[in-house]
């Protein structure tokens, strides 16, 4: 069976979040809206897919009971006024609260950035340069405490940012092996087991 090409409508002009969040699902496909603009990322080859389902199992076991672990969902990172063009991404992994993920499954609409306490991003060939650029400045414009980039090219290795204030994030040096932290929760990860 062969799947028929998507057909993106023509967007007369930028879309809100909440526009976004009306369109139709496309589950073969991944599409993250931009400043109004619709996008669609690159596939995720095989290798990165793996590394993602152990480091969903990983961190899964050591986040604790109010937070919930979740794999490529959209996240409205609220930069501008909900009648603006809007940002909503899909991060590989994000830590929400429990509380979120229950009011969205009554109220329907999208996860927001205040409501995530770690966003995870692996990085690919065509994806480094959004993740390590333009989703670093997302994800701390919009107030994600968090954020994990992960270099499967690289050992691999686990570069953790925190919210540093006004400036944005600060990063930490990159780890390889063994990577532990005590926030946004204690966990302690074997990156090895990514590669």
């Amino acid at each position: 069976m062969t799947a028929l090409p998507v057909q993106l409508a023509p967007q007369p002009q930028p879309m809100t979040a909440a526009e976004y969040a009306a369109t139709p699902e496309t589950p073969d496909h991944r599409f993250e809206l931009q400043e109004g603009a619709v996008v669609m990322p690159a596939r995720a080859v095989p290798a990165h897919q793996d590394a993602l389902a152990e480091l969903s199992v990983q961190v899964r076991v050591q986040t604790p009971p109010h937070l919930k672990v979740l794999l490529e969902i959209d996240l409205d990172l609220h930069l501008v006024p909900p009648t603006q063009p809007g940002t909503v991404r899909v991060p590989d992994l994000v830590v929400v609260t429990r509380e979120a993920f229950a009011r969205v499954g009554r109220q329907g609409g999208l996860l927001r950035a205040d409501d995530a306490v770690l966003a995870v991003e692996l990085h690919s060939t065509s994806t480094k340069r959004t993740d390590t650029v333009v989703k670093h400045s997302e994800y701390a414009d919009s107030g994600i405490g968090h954020y994990w980039m992960i270099d499967l090219l690289d050992g691999p290795s686990l570069t953790a940012c925190h919210h540093g204030g006004p400036f944005g994030y600060v990063d930490a040096e990159p780890v390889r092996g063994t990577f532990t932290a005590d926030a946004p929760f204690p966990v302690r990860l074997d990156l090895d087991q990514l590669g």
